[in-house]
């Protein structure tokens, strides 16, 4: 375990030298672990258990399209792919990563299949947190864990197949059996993680929906799209505001704050390109902060996820998410996005 000072909190991880997989399996040797749900993380999570020698099996929907990409991906119907009650019953771990609508639909089917002392596994505090809305109540006799990736399900499955593992939080809400956490983080290196960081459902979820609504996919998509239409509005070619707006910071420049930190970033730019960064970036934190705090307690009070479960509800949400996805991806910024990509140094064939 590695303990950092930063301010006046000490922060405490555990590293995946603190429980290499053979302590994991050890942990685990006795448990089931039934995935439920087949999108990005019950896909990700579940290739990864069972590359790590984990007794893992899958729950979803029979003749579904998860359930056919299961198939496609080894999955075994009768022997490690099952419907999801049948998949519960035999679980001892249930990894509950089905939608957050997903998980309040199937809640009723999957409280009554819970067994005295299973654990149940999330990877989003969201249904528990909001449990007024969601109705999931998880029996007094069975454990309540999460292991929250950061990041998609895919980059779990990448990082694990390059050697690597990605970062994730982790907390226990509920310990009946008294072996929780060590389930839980048993779990968390077995998934693939690299580091564990100790949270509660509350702060996972709360920064969580905070994140991706911000700077992790809405705010810089909304803050991208201004810049590149001004930069349109002003005769800049396609391709040179996508460059300018996009192609840059994802290509060079966010690699190196990746890599060392935003200051190593400055440092490794222009003098002019420093100056107008230290310069303009008060004038977006003063007009932005407001925006966030607003975030923040509307996904506090709960209004964010009764929105989200409202819409994902709707029978015809799959056609609606594809049109909304479809106008971004054919919009002239992602087509003059599709065209830099092209011409990208790795792309480029030799002489």
């Amino acid at each position: 375990m590695k303990e950092f000072q930063i301010g006046d909190v000490t922060e405490r991880v555990i590293e995946r030298a603190d429980y290499p997989i053979e302590t994991v399996r050890d942990i685990l040797k006795d448990e089931t672990v039934a995935v439920i749900g087949y999108g990005v993380q019950g896909k990700g999570q579940s290739l990864n258990l069972r590359d790590n020698g984990i007794r893992v099996i899958v729950g979803v929907r029979k003749g579904g399209k998860s359930w056919e990409e299961a198939i496609q991906d080894g999955w075994v119907p009768g022997e490690t792919l099952f419907e999801i009650p049948e998949a519960v019953e035999r679980g001892t771990i249930i990894a509950y990563l089905l939608s957050d609508a997903g998980q309040k639909e199937q809640w009723p089917v999957v409280r009554e299949l819970l067994k005295e002392g299973d654990a149940l596994y999330f990877s989003h505090g969201f249904s528990i947190v909001y449990k007024d809305l969601t109705g999931v109540v998880p029996p007094e006799n069975v454990d309540v864990i999460l292991v929250a990736p950061k990041g998609s399900g895919t980059t779990v499955r990448r990082y694990f197949l390059e050697g690597k593992g990605i970062n994730a939080s982790y907390a226990v809400y509920q310990d009946y059996t008294g072996r929780a956490e060590q389930r839980c983080i048993a779990m968390g290196f077995g998934i693939g993680s690299g580091f564990l960081f100790p949270t509660t459902f509350e702060k996972e979820v709360y920064s969580d929906l905070t994140g991706e609504r911000g700077v992790l996919m809405g705010a810089i998509y909304g803050i991208w799209l201004a810049q590149y239409e001004v930069l349109r509005e002003h005769g800049h070619s396609p391709t040179e505001a996508f460059n300018e707006t996009v192609e840059e910071a994802t290509q060079s420049l966010y690699p190196l704050i990746g890599e060392k930190g935003m200051d190593w970033m400055y440092a490794n730019c222009s003098t002019t390109a420093q100056r107008g960064a230290l310069d303009w970036y008060r004038r977006f934190y003063e007009v932005t902060k407001p925006v966030f705090e607003e975030l923040y307690q509307k996904v506090v009070a709960g209004e964010e996820t009764k929105r989200v479960l409202e819409a994902n509800s709707r029978p015809d949400y799959r056609e609606q998410l594809a049109k909304e996805l479809r106008e971004i991806r054919e919009s002239e910024m992602w087509r003059a996005g599709e065209i830099v990509r092209s011409l990208r140094p790795e792309r480029q064939k030799g002489d």
